[in-house]
C-alpha cells in the first residue's frame, strides 16, 4: 500500500507499509515527478536511505532527495508504525 507523505517542488513522496525482509523491517519509498512523457521516479528503501531504481532525476537531484529522506526518515517510520497500530514509546 502506498501512503502519501509530501509534495515539494512538484515531487511527490509516498511510502509503503512496513515490510519484513530477512528478519529486518524496511519501508519502500517512492519519489515521483510528472514530466512530458509520464513520470520521473526514484525508488528506494528505509532504513538504507538509498535508491535502487531511478529515472529522470539528475545525480544532484538524487543527492537532494536522499538528504530529504534522511531528514524525514524518523517521521516516515512513526507514521508507518501508527498505521500498523504499533504503540510508539
Amino acid at each position: 500500500m502506498k501512503n502519501y507523505y509530501s509534495t515539494v517542488d512538484n515531487i511527490v513522496l509516498t511510502f509503503s507499509d512496513i515490510e519484513e525482509k530477512n528478519g529486518f523491517d524496511e519501508i519502500t519509498v517512492y519519489f515521483e515527478r510528472p514530466n512530458n512523457d509520464g513520470f520521473d521516479f526514484a525508488e528506494g528503501k528505509l532504513p538504507n536511505n538509498m535508491f535502487y531504481k531511478t529515472h529522470g532525476f539528475s545525480e544532484d537531484e538524487l543527492l537532494e532527495l536522499e538528504g530529504y529522506l534522511k531528514n524525514n526518515n524518523f517521521l516516515i517510520w512513526e507514521i508507518a508504525k501508527e498505521k500498523e497500530g504499533v504503540t510508539v514509546a
